[in-house]
């Protein structure tokens, strides 16, 4: 783990909402920005905060996520998504989130991840396929 990734680090982000960022359900008028790809918009975020941070080889999963989508953004409008690293405990790192458009606060929570190597985990997922098959 790099002397550098620490509590208090931030990364903000801005992301277009686009039509495969929204769903349809209340018409065509009306698309907004769905909570699961709210959900992938943090998540890469936060993992793109940690890659400037780690060592090569190395990534990082996804293992807990707690969620408030608390406003609708309308397809054409932008989010500025803002992560906090709140906690770093050995691998374990955990984030605080903020996600705004332009009139309101759209989301925040808390996503927690897990630093592995590359290699490692690709071999674990191999032996796992072959138990599988």
């Amino acid at each position: 783990m790099s002397d550098t990734l620490k509590v208090g680090l931030s990364a903000t982000r801005r992301v277009d909402i686009n039509r495969e960022r929204t769903i349809s359900f209340m018409g065509e008028d009306c698309r907004v920005y769905s909570t699961p790809n709210l959900l992938y918009d943090v998540e890469m975020a936060c993992r793109d905060l940690l890659l400037a941070h780690i060592d090569a080889g190395k990534d990082s999963v996804g293992t807990r996520v707690e969620l408030d989508h608390v406003g609708a953004t309308l397809l054409g409008m932008w989010v500025e998504i803002t992560v906090n690293i709140a906690e770093v405990n050995g691998n374990a790192v955990t984030f605080d989130f903020d996600v705004r458009d332009a009139i309101e606060e759209v989301a925040r929570g808390k996503h927690s991840r897990f630093v592995v190597g590359l290699e490692r985990t690709a071999q674990r997922l191999k032996a796992k396929q072959a138990k599988a098959a």
